[in-house]
């Protein structure tokens, strides 16, 4: 009990001042908006950390690829697979929340007014075309732009070539990658901080939201943890199951269900990818997947691929568009929630929050509903996390299947 208090600390301080600043919201009604000033500090905090944070991170871990060991195949049909069950995860996150509202948008309309500034209204009702907004999107006229949180996908282009230059330029990039790997740990560090301030500045922003709003909003996010939670349970049962079956019939199935507990008990446990790549490996090598297939693809699975992030980051688009009564087309939410997960790499502590930020971005929602989404975050974590690490297990099943053929599982 003790170790699962501190594993889990962090989280449960942060739905315990969320549900406190729900419960103030529903009590003290509009008089709760006095303090929304604590919210916006929290708010404040995290803007002045993402435009560092995202150059930094994208940077490093771009300039820190190397050539794989093996032959172009396996590289090749581990970014098929990753592909294939991303596309899976999406549709499966779109068929969840597609047909019903997450959230009532009675108020939607009010707390678009509210969050959005007068710059963004104005941003949003220029008549431009779409190469001159995608201009305007992937690049900027000066270095100074780069530095405001309402470019992100441009900055993001630039740490994206930034760490491609470092990782051509052989032995003279490391004084360069040393201080970026060094800034990456203090802006870790500084993100550390403010999420010390966070139960105060989450739980302030959604006694304002609620008290404001009404309680419609805070029943909202208990539905989508609760739908949330169903289809994760789905997905693992059904899906994992699919794939097993697909990559070694029904002996993939018994082999996949006798080994898969230790690596969910991890991801439970640390609620952390990261930290189950040594159990996820073992786990996939206990399965029958060769040593070089499971040592490449569990770590690439670590930043590129994430099953519950991806079905995530519908809800989060979803949540969204049914509380600002908004429209958006089916092609688009998918496009969107594959491209926030695959380009974000995982940053132990603010790549949830780089993702959130881009999903603002590229849906046209204004940026100061950040916290909307960070709420979100928190409360699906560990569901999602299982997903995370599970999904690349089963992920390593279907790369061997393809790589070594199918009597991959007896070779073993």
């Amino acid at each position: 009990m003790k170790n699962f208090f501190k594993t889990y600390k962090s989280t449960i301080i942060l739905l315990a001042a969320i549900i406190v600043g729900a419960i103030v919201g529903i009590v003290f009604g509009e008089k709760a908006a006095v303090l929304s000033p604590l919210g916006d500090i929290f708010l404040n905090l995290l803007f002045v950390a993402i435009i560092p944070l995202i150059f930094v991170s994208i940077t490093v871990s771009i300039s820190k690829m190397k050539q794989p060991k093996r032959l172009g195949k396996i590289m090749l049909t581990i970014v098929g697979v990753f592909v294939f069950t991303s596309l899976v995860a999406v549709l499966i996150g779109l068929l969840s929340t597609y047909s019903f509202n997450l959230v009532e948008s009675e108020d939607g309309k009010q707390i678009r007014a509210s969050l959005e500034t007068e710059e963004e209204a104005d941003a949003e009702s220029e008549d431009v075309s779409f190469l001159e907004r995608t201009v305007s999107v992937l690049t900027v006229s000066d270095f100074s732009d780069l530095l405001s949180k309402n470019n992100l996908i441009a900055l993001l282009v630039v740490s994206l070539l930034v760490g491609l230059a470092i990782n051509m330029s052989g032995d003279k990039r490391k004084p360069v990658q040393d201080f970026l790997i060094s800034a990456n740990e203090v802006i870790v560090n500084f993100i550390k901080i403010i999420m010390y301030y966070a139960p105060i500045g989450l739980g302030s922003y959604f006694a304002a939201l609620v008290g404001t709003y009404g309680a419609a909003i805070a029943v909202g996010y208990a539905k989508t943890f609760f739908i949330y939670l169903i289809v994760s349970i789905l997905f693992y049962v059904v899906i994992y199951t699919i794939y097993a079956y697909i990559s070694a019939g029904i002996k993939g199935v018994k082999v996949f269900w006798k080994n898969i507990i230790p690596s969910t008990v991890t991801a439970l446990a640390t609620c952390s990818s990261a930290a189950s790549i040594p159990v996820n490996i073992d786990t996939a090598k206990k399965l029958g997947v060769s040593d070089d297939i499971a040592e490449t693809l569990i770590p690439l699975g670590t930043s590129f691929h994430k099953d519950g992030s991806i079905i995530g980051s519908v809800f989060k688009i979803m949540f969204l568009v049914c509380l600002f009564g908004s429209s958006v087309g089916f092609f688009k939410v998918l496009l969107v929630s594959l491209l926030v997960t695959l380009l974000v790499t995982a940053v132990p502590i603010g790549g949830g929050t780089i993702s959130e930020m881009m999903i603002l971005t590229l849906m046209g929602f204004p940026v100061n509903a950040l916290p909307i989404l960070t709420i979100i975050a928190t409360i699906i974590d560990a569901p999602a996390t299982v997903l995370n690490v599970v999904g690349d297990t089963a992920s390593s099943m279907l790369a061997a299947r393809i790589v070594d053929g199918k009597d991959w599982i007896k070779g073993k």
